[in-house]
């Protein structure tokens, strides 16, 4: 193999597990990429989530109350998502691959599985909300035209993935930056309405009655940045030092999430009922022509969500070729984009949350304050079951708090609460209890049971 072809190998991410990952990513790549990541149509079509932070889906918060609780659940999410990052950069191994030290190999199939099923659940979402987003922009159009492209963009993207980072910071976040300011600009010579007292645009109460739901709206908030979490050490194993991968994965992270959320929230106060989720931002001045950035944008979302998935699946088969993962993927999730809705968002949020804030809990529990890094994370690592416990007991305390809206799932978990009587205050978050619980659980089970060190 020639020097130049080992170079440009080593500027790609490897194409299985069996290979050493190139540590060639900086802080700004990083920034660049998790900044991209913040800012995604979900801000604008779901920010509803956190105005309607019920099943019933009547918006009950005005949306000043949104705004705090979106920068609360983004800033706490932020650090946990700087947390996870930092594991990446530290070991240089994907994920899933770290659980293995923290459930033994063959426990770490059931997290590698569910995160298997949620990122293809979210890419599934991105190309149905750029398909969205793209029909409204164009003022119709076929809709599966539009599926097809992002989810052929989506493909291309993901067998160059770092290459992928690269071209997102020379290129995409200068467009980005310049077109949330010049909405938000917008926005604001049209004349927002006072926030305080704003519900949104389906009715609801002033700021000072919202606390009821003021921690269940944090948690919608909070999950969209966990839902990064189990992914974030695919990238950051790429990292050139943990302390740039926390800055950039916490600080650009959560700036520019609280950014386009906020924006999002703007635009529902402006929102008259009259087009889709995304009419106040075409019906400025340019908008259009600046919206188009976000669609075309939005592809970065579904194929960070498409490698990650790929990675994951390594995790139970170390040796297939992710280039061969991923494009059986990006034709996978255009399928299912290309049947199904947004109509199950907010459930599928709170399901996100309860799996993998505990997981993240457990996570840094034993790494940080037991192991210290030193884990095992080969093959035959061997079964650790008290972790499993501290990360079930973390997850039973977020559904107990929260049950969400997941039907049969959420069905059960209404049956416990009556059984133990049971019923979750308005103080209560969700996440930071589920989280505490699984912390404390999981160090003292480290205490108890010391894992075997590999021979």
């Amino acid at each position: 193999m020639s020097s130049s072809t080992l170079d440009k190998a080593g500027r790609e991410a490897p194409l299985t597990l069996d290979e050493p990952a190139p540590k060639i990513l900086s802080f700004w790549d990083q920034s660049a990429f998790w900044a991209n990541l913040g800012v995604s149509l979900f801000a604008f079509s779901g920010a509803y989530t956190v105005l309607a932070p019920n099943t019933q889906g009547t918006a009950q918060i005005s949306i000043a109350a949104g705004i705090l609780a979106t920068i609360i659940g983004t800033v706490v999410g932020g650090l946990m998502l700087g947390a996870a990052a930092v594991l990446g950069a530290r070991t240089g191994k994907p994920a899933m691959m770290l659980l293995r030290g923290l459930f033994g190999a063959k426990l770490s199939y059931l997290p590698t599985v569910l995160n298997i099923a949620q990122l293809i659940g979210w890419g599934t979402f991105e190309l149905i909300v750029i398909g969205d987003a793209a029909e409204e922009l164009f003022h119709g159009g076929p809709h599966w035209l539009y599926v097809v492209a992002a989810g052929m963009l989506t493909t291309i993207l993901t067998v160059w993935p770092l290459g992928s980072v690269r071209l997102l910071r020379r290129f995409v976040t200068v467009g980005v930056a310049i077109a949330l300011i010049w909405f938000y600009v917008q926005f604001f010579r049209v004349g927002l309405p006072d926030l305080r007292n704003n519900p949104g645009p389906r009715g609801g109460g002033p700021f000072g009655v919202d606390w009821n739901l003021f921690w269940i709206a944090t948690d919608a908030a909070l999950a969209v940045s966990i839902s990064w979490v189990p992914v974030a050490a695919d990238y950051t194993r790429h990292a050139r030092s943990s302390r740039s991968a926390f800055g950039a994965a916490s600080g650009a992270y959560t700036i520019t999430q609280v950014v386009a959320y906020v924006l999002g929230l703007c635009a529902l106060a402006l929102a008259t009922g009259d087009g889709g989720p995304y009419a106040p931002f075409l019906q400025v001045s340019l908008g259009a022509l600046f919206f188009f950035v976000f669609v075309v944008r939005e592809a970065d979302q579904s194929f960070a969500n498409v490698y990650s998935t790929a990675v994951s699946i390594q995790n139970l088969a170390p040796r297939i070729d992710r280039r061969i993962l991923s494009i059986g993927l990006g034709t996978l999730i255009t399928l299912l984009a290309l049947r199904l809705n947004m109509e199950n968002y907010f459930g599928f949020l709170g399901l996100i949350g309860s799996v993998f804030v505990p997981l993240l809990g457990v996570l840094v529990a034993d790494f940080f304050l037991r192991a210290k890094g030193d884990w095992n994370t080969e093959r035959d690592a061997p079964s650790r079951w008290g972790m499993v416990f501290a990360w079930l007991l973390g997850l039973s305390v977020y559904q107990l708090v929260n049950p969400g809206d997941a039907g049969v799932w959420t069905n059960f978990w209404v049956r416990v609460q009556d059984a133990l009587h049971f019923t979750g205050q308005a103080w209560m978050s969700a996440s930071l209890l589920s989280f505490l619980a699984a912390v404390l659980v999981a160090w003292l089970v480290g205490r108890i049971a010391v894992p075997r060190k590999p021979t």
